[in-house]
């Protein structure tokens, strides 16, 4: 878990360091970079980081990146399609 606030806290501090950016996400809320090729930006509720499946995905991403996210925030490793899916069901509940 500590690994896991490591990451964010990284990563938010690089985005707000970025030139590129955004104050377009709401409080609450953070801007990840989803794609296995090209990444696309998606803008969730903390609230989603707690769910043992959305923290599956920083588990990975910690393996893949550790602490250098290439975008600059936070990136997720997985496909569109996955994180589309696992949002829309973790909207519902």
């Amino acid at each position: 878990m500590m690994a896991i606030h490591r990451i964010l806290r990284r990563s938010l501090s690089a985005e707000k360091r970025s030139t590129s950016s955004r104050s377009d996400v709401p409080k609450g809320h953070v801007a990840v970079y989803v794609g296995e090729n090209e990444k696309k930006r998606f803008v969730i509720p903390i609230s989603y980081l707690n769910h043992p499946s959305f923290q599956e995905l920083l588990y990975q991403a910690e393996e893949e990146f550790g602490f250098h996210h290439p975008m600059g925030g936070l990136t997720i490793p997985c496909s569109e399609d996955l994180f589309v899916d696992l949002t829309s069901r973790l909207g519902r509940t």
